[in-house]
């Protein structure tokens, strides 16, 4: 049996974000974005590092330890080794699931001006 798990598996929900962050490997400092986080982990793109390595996130003054789990030529997905609590990182996520709760009906009424068609205009 392999250690494949099914999204099912997961014990954290995914967020989609876009998060510009610094991964720190052996030998290099690699820029990507993370677009995918959770509590568990991250997918980080423009970043690539060999699976089971270990590595930081570096984002807002702090560092994150993560374990490379898969990896592709120019994406990577990693593991918190501790799970995100707290830090830049944690606040990041919990803004885009607030911002993500906000339905799209919610911001087309925020963003339309207060009048329709030619009576704004005299």
């Amino acid at each position: 049996m392999d250690n494949f798990r099914t999204p099912a598996a997961r014990g954290h929900k995914r967020t989609a974000v876009s998060i510009d962050v610094t991964v720190n490997g052996v030998l290099n400092f690699v820029d990507g974005r993370i677009t995918d986080l959770s509590e568990g982990g991250a997918r980080i793109d423009g970043a690539s590092m060999p699976a089971r390595s270990r590595c930081e996130i570096h984002y807002g003054g702090q560092v994150t330890y993560a374990v490379v789990m898969w990896s592709e030529h120019d994406r990577m997905g990693v593991r918190f080794p501790y799970e995100l609590t707290h830090g830049p990182l944690y606040n990041a996520l919990k803004l885009a699931r607030n911002a993500a709760m906000v339905e799209p009906a919610q911001i087309f009424h925020s963003n339309r001006p207060a009048v329709f068609g030619r009576r704004g205009l005299s």
